[in-house]
């Protein structure tokens, strides 16, 4: 005997095709809606594009910033000077604990007759050296912290329990340079949250006004779809895909900004590269990052939407 086929499961599976093909009807009806009006939803797409190309220009500025910082800070070195007239098993006791030491990644022992001969190399003094009863200069360890103890705080601390140690006469680390360098990308990092958090807001006002001038524009036809009983969610879909359209497409105008800056700028960052005899390019966003400010896009014009429809759908009734 066959069995005969479950009418709830076939209902159901129809009333799912039936929404789904709702949904692909308005979001293309609603992508023709936004072109019916190219000149003034282009100019909107292009605000939003702006609006959200901005802080991704930044945070590409922000991403090789930080780049840069943990490229400079890699030869961070200590620089211990030992103390003189000790005898050479004190120096090898000290390297011996050295290598104990979880934060170092390496060391190079000089010895003041290699310092001197360097000194001689590199000062051109060699005959006033030669004059000299005996070497003034000490023995001299240079640390390389690993990476995690590169920076400013990491790297004086680390200072800080080298200089304890009893061969030690002084250690001396050049860190001032790289702790401003921090702490503006610090403030460049705060300056570009809060940037972008007043151009999203503006995006959020932007999409937001031109849903509700949609709104106002087609009042007597939402009224007519009330009238013949219409919900609120069936009027309001139509308007919230319009809300992604401006998302997805100001997304898109936002990456192009953004590739045209990062391009527009490398020349420049290139030429600076080149005065300080470094190899640098500049990195624009990455797959995820793309991917992200997609998203954001669009979760920003959903948004915007739904707060519109939400607030003024509600208050259309037939008269």
């Amino acid at each position: 005997m066959n069995k005969q086929p479950n009418k709830p499961d076939a209902t159901l599976i129809k009333r799912i095709q039936i929404r789904c093909q709702q949904h692909i009807h308005q979001a293309i009806s609603s992508l023709a809606d936004v072109w019916r009006t190219p000149i003034a939803s282009l100019m909107t797409m292009l605000v939003l594009g702006v609006s959200l190309a901005l802080p991704s220009t930044l945070y590409v500025v922000l991403k090789n910033s930080q780049a840069v910082s943990q490229e400079w800070s890699s030869p961070t070195d200590i620089n211990l000077f030992l103390k003189k007239d000790l005898p050479e098993s004190r120096y090898k006791n000290l390297l011996h604990r050295l290598k104990t030491y979880k934060e170092v990644d390496s060391f190079e022992y000089i010895s003041k007759e290699q310092g001197m001969e360097e000194f001689k190399r590199t000062s051109g003094l060699v005959s006033a050296l030669t004059l000299l009863d005996h070497n003034p200069l000490p023995a001299v360890v240079v640390v390389t912290p690993k990476p995690y103890y590169r920076s400013s705080i990491a790297a004086q601390e680390l200072l800080a329990k080298l200089e304890r140690e009893p061969e030690v006469q002084q250690g001396k680390l050049d860190i001032m340079w790289l702790a401003r360098l921090e702490g503006i990308i610090s403030i460049f990092s705060d300056a570009v949250l809060v940037v972008s958090v007043l151009l999203l807001s503006s995006v959020l006002l932007i999409t937001g006004n031109t849903i509700r001038l949609n709104i106002l524009s087609n009042r007597a036809e939402i009224e007519v779809l009330k009238l013949i009983g219409a919900t609120n969610a069936f009027v309001q879909r139509p308007f919230l895909y319009t809300g992604f359209w401006y998302g997805a497409i100001g997304g898109i105008l936002a990456w192009l900004v953004t590739i045209f800056m990062v391009y527009w700028m490398e020349d420049t960052v290139l030429n600076l590269a080149q005065l300080y005899n470094t190899e640098f390019s500049i990195e624009g966003l990455v797959f995820n990052e793309v991917m992200l400010l997609f998203i954001t896009a669009i979760g920003m014009g959903l948004s915007s939407a739904a707060i519109s429809v939400n607030y003024y759908i509600a208050k259309i009734e037939p008269s």
